[in-house]
């Protein structure tokens, strides 16, 4: 696989280092889950909330997950925009809106390295991947004020919330953008990807919550 013109990674890295892929959340995790297709969009706002369009934008032009581990520009950097895991919905949604992940993760963690999650045997931070890893992503957020109590009912969530589950069965932690749409139920639908590209469906209450954060955005961008 060739990204951008470059020589493909697995050419360039060796086997343990390949091993420091993106943390979970594939769908053939989750066989439960059902297809965007069928789930009815209920109470849709007339002018949705900035983050939660960003994120509607990718459905259709990501179109496929992949987790390798790609060497990235900085700041700024993105794997190609048709492909990319549950983390890059995110990243690439608060970029639309002032706030770079990779960049503010990576400064975070140069300075604060032990104060993040120590389970991938690094001795630094990796500025290519650190911020498409969903433990890091909880991290930071918890560390920058925006962490929200975890609620059981749909009120407790509101449009552009973030939201980080572990999968049942897998184990796998995955992470998603409420959306201001619902289902028949009023759950709020979740935009994420989670194995077959960006999509927008009934994921809210299907998997175990263990973050709920509400981002501190900058004055939104036009």
């Amino acid at each position: 696989m060739n990204f951008a013109g470059r020589m493909p990674i697995s050419l360039l890295l060796p086997l343990p280092m390949l091993m420091l892929s993106v943390a979970g959340c594939r769908a053939d995790a989750i066989p439960s889950l059902s297809p965007d297709a069928g789930v009815p969009a209920q109470h849709a706002a007339a002018l949705s909330p900035p983050l939660v369009a960003a994120a509607r934008q990718q459905i259709g032009v990501t179109r496929l997950y992949d987790p390798a581990y790609v060497v990235l520009d900085y700041p700024g950097g993105d794997v190609p925009r048709d492909r990319g895991v549950c983390t890059d919905v995110v990243v690439r949604a608060l970029r639309t809106q002032g706030i770079d992940l990779q960049q503010a993760v990576h400064e975070d963690m140069r300075a604060n390295f032990r104060l993040y999650p120590q389970q991938w045997g690094l001795t630094g931070p990796d500025r290519n991947i650190d911020h498409r890893r969903v433990p890091n992503l909880m991290r930071w957020f918890e560390r920058n004020g925006w962490g929200m109590p975890i609620g059981d009912q749909a009120s407790d969530y509101a449009a552009g919330d973030i939201v980080a589950w572990k999968l049942s069965g897998s184990g796998l932690l995955h992470v998603g953008i409420v959306s201001d749409r619902s289902a028949a139920d009023a759950t709020p639908l979740v935009i994420h990807n989670i194995g077959a590209g960006t999509q927008e469906n009934d994921l809210l209450f299907r998997h175990t919550i263990i973050g709920h954060y509400r981002p501190r955005l900058p004055q939104a961008r036009t």
